[in-house]
């Protein structure tokens, strides 16, 4: 396992604790972790300007799956995507297949998402369920210019 000396990294930051588990999930990130479903993220930009909020879009290929099939769930800065094994499949016991390249089986797909992140559509279209999430951040929290004031320094006579 590789160490990270984060120290140097942390002294230019303040109060962001998310960093260290940051780190300790990719740590933790298998090689042989299940690459099921396959899935896209794309940044969108609106109106194909910078200005505007920071929209993201999860594409995911959930083939054979329907609506009450997949469910979606934000908890805090974690996102989770489940799949149960859709009920058509099991209720066709009596036929047989050929080949079976479509994959029936559950899954779990799981994202950290950054502070202010939060989901704002789910849809499935064509066996592709998209995810738009949108960063909203607060505006006590967005950068505003400090006005640096002056003030007369006088003297006591003694």
């Amino acid at each position: 396992m590789r160490t990270y000396d984060l120290p140097p990294l942390l002294r230019a930051s303040v109060g962001f604790d998310r960093f260290d588990r940051l780190f300790d999930t990719l740590g933790r990130q298998d090689a042989q972790a299940p690459s099921y479903p396959p899935y896209n993220i794309e940044k969108l930009t609106p109106n194909g300007e910078g200005d505007g909020p920071d929209r993201y879009r999860i594409t995911m290929a959930v083939a054979g799956f329907g609506e009450a099939d997949v469910d979606v769930t934000q908890h805090e800065n974690r996102l989770v995507i489940t799949g149960q094994a859709p009920k058509a499949a099991e209720k066709d016991d009596a036929s047989s297949f050929l080949h079976r390249g479509i994959a029936g089986r559950a899954f779990e797909r799981r994202f950290e998402l950054a502070d202010y992140i939060s989901v704002v559509e789910a849809r499935l279209d064509n066996g592709l369920l998209h995810v738009e999430l949108e960063r909203e951040v607060p505006e006590e929290k967005k950068p505003r210019r400090i006005a640096i004031g002056h003030q007369a320094i006088t003297k006591k006579a003694a």
